[in-house]
């Protein structure tokens, strides 16, 4: 390929896959309920329960993100609008192949 075509390329917007450990507001709150909901608002591709002490449970929520300014943090507001969401944190990012 010459150099001028290589130019006229389309790039494509590569994907990362993003775990969030997505901590319910507390023991009370219906996981199972919470997970319907979390697949509701985002477009999840995996969601495990991790269980964290005396009773409490994390989901790690994993999804495909476009690789672009804003898309995370999108993502995560989503995820904090979820009634029963108490606490978001993103634990692993990988490039998607």
């Amino acid at each position: 390929m010459s150099a001028k075509n290589a130019g006229s390329k389309v790039r494509e917007m590569s994907q990362v896959i993003v775990t969030f450990k997505v901590m319910p507001t507390g023991t009370d709150v219906d996981l199972d309920k919470l997970e319907n909901d979390i697949k509701s608002f985002v477009d999840s591709k995996r969601i495990n329960r991790e269980p964290i002490a005396f009773g409490l449970v994390a989901l790690n929520v994993t999804v495909l993100v476009e690789d672009a300014g804003g898309q995370l943090d999108a993502v995560e507001n989503k995820l904090g609008e979820i009634e029963g969401v108490g606490n978001i944190e993103v634990t692993e990012i990988t490039r998607a192949l």
